[in-house]
């Protein structure tokens, strides 16, 4: 059953990726009407978290948030499939970086690197940095139930040198690179909901404390690595702007969950900025205690 879901999707989505952008977002224009107003889909989830962290705002601008919210999850579902043919000069010219040498310089010094970000404007995209940069990268996600639509995902994503490993892999590939001397980079989306039982820390997130991931900074510590937050900007429809900003360079020295805090608050920054660019589908608040 699974291997006949993926042969009726597959050519589907490649015709997806083949389309020019104009065309592209022409779609996500009819999927967003498809799963905002007619299936609805998860927008309770929605509402419920836009109107319990931006209490302060009208009920119109939450309802303007929330469908603009739609609408970029929609060009960012196609934009990653557009990844399946998608060239270097394109992804070069749609998704740059501001600072890139704050990121080399950290490079020269010699330890693997830990790059925090946010489930925020395009963190699919953010699998191309590794055009530019010298150390392996290792992008870390969550293995899909289908076999067959997993490694079609692994594919799209390490199309630009980017290796993926599953979060049951994430300590053995990390042991295993550190003890060959082999210098890494490591993405860490780590904005999302841990399981409340299993929670190290707990922080204040969008005016509620919650349960905070606090895995990468753990690893961090534990393989003695430099810690850089990537914050991406939407600049316009399809384009996209990174900026690095560096957490520690000697992260056992920063107090435990310092560096959570920190990643946590910059998140925090963004989503006030500009927060039709969130991922509001997810149930983050959750587990959260007032």
């Amino acid at each position: 059953m699974q291997l006949l879901a993926y042969i009726i999707f597959y050519p589907l989505l490649w015709f997806i990726s083949i389309l020019p952008f104009r065309l592209l977002y022409v779609l996500s224009d009819f999927i967003y009407i498809l799963i905002y107003h007619i299936i609805g889909y998860r927008k309770k989830t929605v509402r419920s978290n836009i109107a319990l962290v931006l209490p302060h705002l009208s009920k119109k601008e939450r309802l303007s948030i929330e469908k603009k919210s739609y609408k970029h999850l929609c060009d960012m579902f196609l934009e990653m499939i557009k990844t399946m043919n998608l060239s270097q000069k394109e992804i070069e010219r749609r998704f740059t970086f501001s600072n890139l040498d704050v990121y080399l310089d950290l490079e020269k010094k010699g330890k693997s690197i830990a790059v925090l970000i946010a489930h925020y404007a395009s963190y699919e995209w953010v699998i191309s940095m590794n055009r530019v940069i010298s150390f392996d990268g290792f992008a870390i996600y969550k293995k899909l139930r289908n076999p067959y639509f997993d490694k079609l995902i692994k594919d799209i994503r390490s199309k630009f040198k980017a290796y993926l490993i599953n979060t049951k892999e994430t300590i053995d590939v990390m042991k295993k690179n550190d003890e060959e001397g082999r210098l890494c980079v490591y993405g860490f989306a780590s904005d999302q909901s841990p399981k409340a039982a299993k929670a190290y820390h707990w922080a204040p997130f969008m005016g509620h404390k919650v349960p905070i991931h606090t895995g990468a900074e753990m690893l961090s510590k534990r393989f003695d690595m430099n810690v850089i937050y990537l914050k991406v900007k939407k600049i316009k429809r399809g384009f996209y702007e990174a900026t690095f900003e560096v957490l520690s360079e000697d992260v056992r020295s920063v107090p435990d969950y310092q560096i959570s805090d920190m990643f946590i608050k910059r998140v925090e920054e963004q989503i006030r900025e500009s927060p039709e660019f969130y991922l509001w589908t997810h149930k983050r608040w959750k587990h959260k205690k007032d």
